[in-house]
């Protein structure tokens, strides 16, 4: 009895821990709020029924685009828009940026750079920042980034871009079902959507210097669009945390007929940033500007010229059916710790070739409107090379391999069949193909080094319901199965039996059901949704590698045995607490997410929480606008502790820290600026952590990212 009701007191103090960052940033937003609506009832002249943007989880500013609304209410899941314009009210380093307040997304910066880490829905629960991503499908203006390395981060930083689409899990459908997480889809600026010149500059702490230019225009069928960047900044992180990028966003395209239409995109950047690398928690708290010392002249990521080039046309049949070809090349270069003496640093090179193809049309059967997509999305890798040296001069090969004809295909056909006018069917079956192969030609301490070959072939199917239940009110559900298959260079050879890694796709079962649109003065969504997971792909720190490196750490992949389950809430809600007769207005915006990911019925770790993540995500701001053009905000980010081991004996511990925004944007749009706080307390916290298989109880090991102290930046754009 003694025993247990310790335990019980544990588990409660355990538990009160584990919810005060939230409870905190909820109730201190709530507090705000409560403020805003007294002022509101105080002032008695407001229009309490004003009209109120329906957002429908996109977000946005000024006009919509009639498209992105459309996709998401044709869309039974969970789906948003992010533009250009909202994004200008505050600094836009990193992706961090470009998807903060995605209910479902986690995306974390620890130094600045493209190198985050990021998850939807608990996919690529097992990539730390500064390696490619997987998990999730990037594409440009519906043509793939992603291939079957991955996706190499440089890119992802919205540059150029007029909105981003986030598809969240099987919602990505159309865009090829590879992917647990979804896909994230930056639409381009075009010389109709951004015309004019524009120069923006921003600067902040930490020598943060970030500068844009771009110009667009339309000249009788032509138009065009160009942007360049340049940022630099020497990291929060002390002596080994600088990050230097540059980089060209360029199209023209042209309208042969009001039917036919072509247009060419390029992408170019370079990159380099150092890795300060994971503190102890008492390293943390002691000084958390300090860098890891293994990784000191020692850990980088340097990316010496990459380039994204794309073809897509358009044609419009007589019925209005549509059909998309888009044909794009990626060739992504990299190295990895180039200035190393101890470790063993990578030369890597990449080039994928992808097609994807769409044709769309609607009919009508039996007086019933019929909409139906079929797609083609397909990466074929057609260079992959891995060089690993080492010695004083790098002069040393250790190992070379290649990923030569490694391919992902998807072949997609689609349905939305409206039952009535205000309920529709969607149905959609899928076959994919993947393909991994992985070859030495070379190994130091392996004679005949092995080689992989893996092809799989699988059925993905989808049904889902959508239900208006007013013309500002929807709910949806959906069943889909998902396909998501690991990246080629993770069949690495593990050294003690001198074998390759065996590793197989993850397969799961996603049900989501929502609701989403405008009541009164509030408006948003709320999701749930469940992923059953077989052979889900996860990873632990490898030891002996670690050493291999020189201390800087290293992981290795494996398929778990046992299934898993992913199972959430996401909810998007923005309620407008006062509005004035001259049109300002307070809005309190809130994006809270529920994490459950954990085993299921594991024979050594149970029902274990799935590590790397937190259970619970809450970013809030409350903001006033007033109709000169000043508006200015105090917001939120909160998060619960996250378990650092399978075995859930350690867990960094959860974190809020507060920011301020203010600004100004004239009327006429022709110029704005913005003052932005971050970490106003300049809390010692933990941003991420890295995944290890048993803690053994001890937390305080080399696995904790620290987040940003206090920063100041500023931003002024003109237009022209």
């Amino acid at each position: 009895m003694m025993h247990s009701l310790f335990e019980r007191n544990q588990r409660n103090q355990n538990r009160s821990y584990h919810y005060t960052p939230i409870a905190r940033a909820v109730g201190l937003s709530m507090l705000l709020a409560a403020a805003c609506a007294n002022a509101e009832d105080a002032g008695g002249g407001a229009e309490t029924d004003a009209a109120l943007e329906v957002v429908d989880t996109v977000v946005v500013s000024g006009s919509r685009s009639k498209a992105a609304k459309s996709r998401v209410k044709d869309v039974p899941g969970n789906i948003s828009v992010i533009t250009s314009d909202e994004l200008e009210r505050g600094r836009k380093s990193t992706l961090g940026d470009v998807l903060a307040y995605q209910p479902g997304v986690f995306a974390e910066s620890v130094g600045g750079n493209d190198a985050i880490k990021i998850s939807i829905r608990g996919s690529g629960i097992i990539s730390g920042v500064g390696v490619f991503r997987e998990g999730i499908k990037f594409l440009f203006d519906g043509m793939p980034i992603s291939g079957p390395g991955g996706t190499s981060y440089e890119f992802l930083n919205a540059q150029g871009t007029a909105y981003t689409e986030v598809l969240r899990g099987g919602n990505a459908f159309s865009y090829g079902a590879l992917a647990i997480g979804g896909a994230v889809n930056f639409v381009t600026h075009t010389g109709y959507t951004a015309p004019g010149t524009r120069v923006r500059f921003e600067a902040g702490s930490w020598g943060l210097q970030k500068t844009t230019i771009s110009h667009g225009g339309v000249s009788g069928d032509w138009d065009y669009y160009f942007n360049l960047d340049n940022y630099e900044s020497d990291g929060y992180r002390e002596r080994w945390s600088r990050s230097e990028s540059k980089g060209l966003v360029a199209n023209v395209g042209y309208r042969f007929s009001p039917k036919l239409s072509a247009r060419a995109l390029l992408r170019y950047r370079e990159e380099y940033h150092q890795d300060p690398g994971y503190l102890t928690l008492t390293q943390l708290y002691q000084d958390p500007r300090q860098p890891a010392a293994a990784n000191i002249n020692a850990s980088s990521g340097t990316r010496p010229g990459s380039y994204w080039g794309g073809f897509k046309i358009s044609y419009i049949f007589d019925d209005d059916a549509t059909l998309e070809v888009g044909l794009n090349t990626y060739k992504y270069p990299h190295i990895n710790s180039r200035e190393t003496r101890t470790g063993q640093p990578g030369y890597w090179r990449w080039i994928d070739n992808s097609q994807s193809i769409r044709y769309s049309r609607t009919d009508q059967w039996a007086g019933h409107e019929s909409r139906t997509e079929v797609s083609y999305n397909g990466t074929e890798e057609n260079v992959g090379q891995a060089r690993a040296v080492q010695g004083s001069d790098n002069s040393i090969v250790v190992s070379k391999r290649t990923f030569k004809k490694s391919h992902d295909r998807s072949l997609a056909v689609g349905n939305d069949f409206a039952i009535t006018p205000d309920l529709w069917l969607t149905s959609g079956l899928a076959f994919t193909s993947l393909r991994r192969t992985t070859e030495y030609s070379y190994h130091a301490t392996n004679a005949n080094p092995p080689s992989a070959d893996y092809q799989s072939y699988n059925w993905v199917p989808r049904l889902g319901l959508r239900y208006s239940v007013t013309p500002d009110v929807q709910v949806f559900g959906n069943i889909t199965r998902q396909i998501d298959p690991p990246l080629n260079w993770r069949y690495s050879i593990v050294n003690r039996t001198n074998t390759l890694l065996d590793l197989k796709e993850q397969k799961a079962n996603t049900f989501e059901i929502g609701v989403r649109g405008q009541v009164g003065i509030a408006s948003g969504s709320l999701v749930l949704f469940r992923t059953n997971v077989k052979r889900d792909l996860l990873t632990v720190v490898d030891e002996e590698e670690t050493a291999l490196q020189g201390g800087v750490i290293q992981t290795r992949t494996f398929n778990s045995e046992s299934p898993t389950r992913r199972q959430g809430v996401e909810l998007a809600l923005d309620l407008r607490l006062w509005s004035g007769d001259d049109g300002s207005q307070v809005v309190w915006r809130n994006s809270y997410t529920w994490n459950d990911f954990r085993f299921v019925r594991d024979p050594r770790l149970g029902n274990n929480r799935l590590p790397g993540l937190p259970s619970q995500v809450y970013d809030g701001k409350v903001q006033y606008d007033h109709p000169s053009g000043f508006y200015g905000n105090l917001n939120v980010r909160a998060r619960t502790h996250v378990p650092i081991d399978y075995t859930n004996s350690a867990h960094a511990p959860g974190y809020a820290v507060w920011g301020a925004t203010f600004g100004y944007e004239a009327p006429d749009r022709s110029w704005n600026a913005y003052l932005d706080f971050k970490n106003l307390a300049d809390r010692k916290y933990v941003a991420t952590s890295s995944t290890i298989y048993d803690a053994a109880g001890n937390r305080d090991r080399q696995n904790y990212a620290p987040g940003d102290g206090f920063g100041m930046f500023a931003g002024v754009e003109y237009r022209f």
